[in-house]
């Protein structure tokens, strides 16, 4: 079998194996008898070329396309792990922006499909609380499917809805495309995408690969907010969805053509790992029952309490309080919107920062008493903010500070659960735990907006958020450290 000019493989040659080291990410930190990448063949089959140039791909170039790209990256010391969270870290990146970027456009939506704010915000809503009633069960969904399958469906869910919003002309649409398609969508991977490629192809450096996908999430939406805003004044908000829904569908086509479940399907053993492990059985339940199984586990023990009652706060204090409430916070203190909007999208430059730094100290440090000081620090940046002069330079020092520390709390978040939890279940578990960070997103988006009606500022709610922060680093005393994980 030719795979180029100039290699051909014999049948005897049928394991590669790589060694190397990555002084940075330890790419390849690979014994030699360790992480094999397997040729297989059938003992009768002609020799036949990788036929990338054809017309058309066969289901059998198909299936070896993710090899060719693992022996290419072996040759270069690089673990296919590492090609994983390439390829989450893409789709999160423009599945986030893609549908982040409407939460800008709402006043140029309403007035296009000629629906009050009103209607248009509930629809939001609708799709926020789809969003958190899905996402629990996304966990059971990737154990019992696997992560590919519902990638798979969650894009073109995604894609479905964006078509719709783009061209929608009335509520009935705006209602099944804006609301319900994409409600539903995000829900299906969730927060979990980043838990099982961490867990399945990493023992070591999980942390900075939660980091690193979760930080995109929130990067993508935020730096993708500001450019959908400048898009739709010059060329109207259709167009401004544009860019990213591009982005999705190519990110989505990498992976469904690169992706692998597990690296036992490519030969290899989990970066860290000594020996490949076998694949585990195949959950007989269906996922609404491996979900509450993962509840009913996680429910005994106080961990989990601990972890659900400070991740709610860091959704009141994250998302709730800054991606619908932070420009018109802005706007009351004199910001111009352009200004409040680039001080929106710092947070998102400064949050992929944070999240990846996050991520590796989470591989190296006590998780617990990391997330302690992310959470104490968050709190005192939300109390100065209130307490300080408004100005331009105030105002940016917070959006570094606050950005750093924006969703920093997840990577060692997701490693607490993995760690007492085990790695099959620990990404169930997760999943129960971000549905309480969207309830504390929903709450606060809600409770905040009350307030600003009610008092005329914005203060009470961003200083009841930093009181809740100092809370929360508190209670990380109650949480011992993770010995023997449970069983899955």
């Amino acid at each position: 079998m030719a795979v180029s000019g100039r290699t051909n493989v014999r049948p005897g040659d049928a394991i590669r194996t790589v060694a190397g080291v990555s002084a940075l990410f330890d790419f390849g930190a690979m014994p030699p008898a360790v992480h094999k990448i397997r040729i297989e063949r059938k003992a009768a089959a002609p020799a036949r070329p990788l036929a990338f140039s054809e017309n058309s791909f066969s289901k059998r170039n198909l299936a070896m396309l993710a090899e060719f790209v693992a022996r290419h990256a072996a040759a270069r010391n690089i673990h296919y792990g590492w090609i994983m969270a390439a390829l989450g870290f893409l789709y999160s990146l423009f599945a986030s922006s893609s549908l982040g970027v409407p939460s800008v456009l709402m006043r140029e939506i309403a007035a296009d499909v000629h629906v009050s704010m009103g209607e248009l915000s509930a629809s939001q809503g609708l799709r926020f609380a789809l969003f958190g009633l899905v996402a629990p069960f996304a966990g059971g969904l990737m154990l019992r499917y696997g992560p590919r399958m519902m990638l798979a469906i969650a894009g073109t869910m995604a894609l479905t809805g964006l078509l719709l919003t783009v061209v929608m002309t009335n509520r009935y649409e705006m209602w099944l495309g804006l609301g319900f398609i994409l409600g539903i969508a995000p829900g299906l991977t969730a927060l979990q995408l980043a838990a099982v490629i961490s867990v399945r192809w990493f023992t070591t450096h999980r942390g900075l690969v939660v980091g690193l996908l979760n930080g995109s999430i929130a990067t993508g939406t935020l730096i993708f907010m500001p450019l959908g805003a400048w898009i739709a004044e010059h060329w109207g908000w259709r167009v401004a969805l544009v860019p990213s829904g591009l982005g999705l569908l190519l990110s989505l086509v990498l992976f469904l053509l690169l992706g692998k479940n597990r690296p036992q399907e490519l030969g290899l053993a989990p970066l860290g790992e000594t020996a490949m492990p076998p694949i585990p059985a195949m959950p007989k339940q269906n996922f609404a029952e491996i979900s509450f199984r993962g509840l009913r586990l996680a429910s005994t023990r106080l961990v989990f309490w601990v972890l659900a009652l400070t991740f709610l706060i860091c959704g009141v204090s994250s998302y709730g309080l800054t991606s619908t409430h932070f420009v018109p916070f802005c706007g009351d203190l004199g910001l111009p919107a352009v200004t409040s909007a680039g001080l929106l999208a710092m947070i998102g430059v400064f949050d992929l920062i944070g999240t990846i730094g996050s991520g590796w100290l989470s591989d190296r440090y006590d998780n617990r008493w990391l997330l302690a000081i992310y959470y104490g620090f968050r709190g005192l940046a939300l109390i100065w903010l209130v307490e300080s002069n408004a100005t331009l330079g105030a105002m940016s020092a917070f959006a570094m500070l606050y950005g750093l520390d924006f969703i920093a709390t997840v990577p060692p978040t997701v490693k607490l659960t993995v760690g007492t939890f085990g790695p099959e279940m620990g990404p169930v578990v997760f999943g129960w735990i971000f549905a309480a960070h969207q309830l504390g997103v929903g709450l606060m988006a809600f409770a905040a907006g009350v307030s600003r009606d009610a008092l005329g500022t914005y203060v009470p709610a961003f200083l009841l958020a930093g009181i809740l922060c100092l809370v929360a680093a508190a209670a990380f005393g109650l949480v011992k450290r993770p010995a023997v994980p449970a069983p899955a």
